[in-house]
């Protein structure tokens, strides 16, 4: 039987209706009750373009309140939104237009450009939708868990990216699976500078409405924007990418930070645990995760309680999710599997990767690690990323991890290159912000820390690393750099 619940944010909004749901950068803030008021407004005049119940929309957007309104503004129609990466190719976002079945794109207004290149019937910018006169019609008041909400397309570093349906149970559970391991307090409000269009920066704005907190909006990540968010603004809670971590540490210098912080949630991988230390050093609440688009954000994360003694883990699965290694060994690396009502039941359109994907409810994630004694899940690396030399497993993230805190040195990746004698020896990638640092110091520091068929047979300088929206590395466009 369908679990049902009231509307959230018309819940949200009746409960606290003067309470900030999103503040901005420029000190404007939106209540919880002018949130509903605007976003049932908006889906008003959505509906004059014969949006309805189960259509497919389209949003072209960059991190901004109207794309949030939108979001909601949707869900009181009944529609499914699909958030589109405004940041890939005309190809790789018509592909995406394409395998969702959208009719209609909702579009910012300075990427109208690009959204003219879309093949959709109709293409709506966010300032001609607010000239709309709203039509007179019944909004939707109670949503059901098991009906879809969003689809948002896997990160796609390699193949095609595939539609991850998230229902509203999915968002449901993520966000209560999240409050039950970092606890949930008065004064909290969360940082969003993360893209909206990814599934860790929206389902922030769900926890908002479902916790009644506000959140803090940043349009884009700049290192001073997000300490003074912290230190000035009341900033409890942060989810960032390791990227975003070494940056505001570098520009951050030996402040402590004030005492109402209490997390900064790091996801997008595995994180050098020398910048782990570095962090624990200065007393920096760094807990690492584990999640994809397919678990609705987070499904592992390290708790307050265990951040420090568990350096490195990115935790336990949290409540109700279930996370086994496929080896069935402690301490042996092996594919991660998930399960639980934050895990998407599928995939649109696309029944071969269902198949492949799913086994008993268990997810297979792609992701290659292992639990300790206790359980604690360490995330070693993508399957994809693995390199094989000579027989022998290698992991990308283990030599980024080690070079990464030799000093001078800002960024590295590291990937396997075609080798006739090795099949694949590992090369690395580096952005060094030191002029001196070279190839022969680095590997001189790399060889006591590393096997030495785990050393980098060439290291390169680059200026910069390739990276997808989400700021995470991919690996297998390293050697496009040579």
């Amino acid at each position: 039987m369908a679990e049902i619940m009231p509307h959230w944010l018309t819940k949200q909004a009746t409960l606290s209706p003067n309470r900030p749901a999103i503040e901005m950068v420029d000190g404007s803030v939106i209540t919880f009750y002018e949130l509903m008021q605007q976003s049932k407004e908006l889906a008003k005049k959505i509906a004059n373009y014969g949006i309805e119940k189960g259509s497919h929309v389209g949003i072209l957007s960059n991190n901004n309140p109207t794309m949030i309104r939108l979001v909601h503004a949707l869900s009181y129609l009944g529609a499914v939104a699909v958030l589109l990466n405004t940041r890939l190719t005309k190809e790789e976002l018509n592909y995406q237009v394409n395998d969702a079945k959208i009719k209609t794109v909702i579009s910012q207004d300075d990427l109208l450009e690009k959204a003219n290149q879309l093949n959709v019937n109709q293409l709506i910018g966010f300032t001609a939708l607010e000239r709309e006169n709203p039509l007179n019609i019944t909004l939707v008041t109670e949503i059901n868990l098991d009906d879809p909400f969003t689809i948002i397309y896997t990160s796609g570093t390699t193949g095609f990216p595939k539609g991850v349906i998230h229902t509203y149970g999915n968002h449901w559970w993520s966000a209560i699976g999240s409050a039950l391991n970092l606890g949930l307090s008065e004064k909290d409000k969360w940082l969003a500078v993360l893209p909206f269009f990814h599934v860790g920066g929206l389902s922030i704005f769900f926890k908002s409405v479902i916790y009644g907190m506000p959140v803090y909006l940043v349009e884009k990540f700049h290192e001073q924007v997000v300490l003074d968010a912290i230190y000035h603004h009341g900033v409890t809670i942060a989810s960032v990418v390791t990227v975003m971590v070494q940056r505001i540490m570098h520009v951050q210098g030996d402040r402590p930070f004030p005492s109402h912080f209490r997390c900064m949630l790091l996801g997008g991988g595995p994180a050098p645990v020398p910048l782990l230390e570095k962090a624990t050093n200065r007393n920096i609440p760094v807990f690492q995760s584990f999640g994809m688009t397919e678990t609705s954000s987070q499904i592992v994360t390290l708790s307050p309680k265990d951040a420090f003694r568990k350096i490195g883990s990115a935790g336990k699965a949290l409540f109700p999710a279930q996370i086994r290694i496929d080896t069935g060994i402690p301490m042996e690396i092996g594919e991660i599997y998930v399960k639980g009502p934050m895990v998407t039941k599928g995939y649109y359109n696309n029944p071969d990767a269902n198949e492949k994907s799913f086994q008993d409810g268990w997810l297979s994630t792609g992701d290659l690690g292992y639990l300790d004694e206790e359980g604690f899940l360490y995330v070693v690396d993508r399957r994809k990323d693995l390199i094989i030399s000579g027989g022998e497993n290698i992991y990308p993230s283990e030599i980024e991890s080690v070079l990464s805190a030799y000093d001078g040195i800002r960024e590295v990746g590291v990937t396997g290159k075609p080798d006739d004698y090795w099949g694949q020896v590992p090369i690395a990638f580096v952005v060094s912000d030191k002029h001196e640092v070279s190839e022969e110091a680095i590997l001189g520091y790399a060889k006591k820390h590393l096997a030495k068929y785990k050393l980098p047979k060439e290291i390169h300088f680059v200026e910069r690393l390739p990276r997808n929206a989400s700021n995470k590395l991919v690996r297998n466009q390293l050697l496009d750099l040579l």
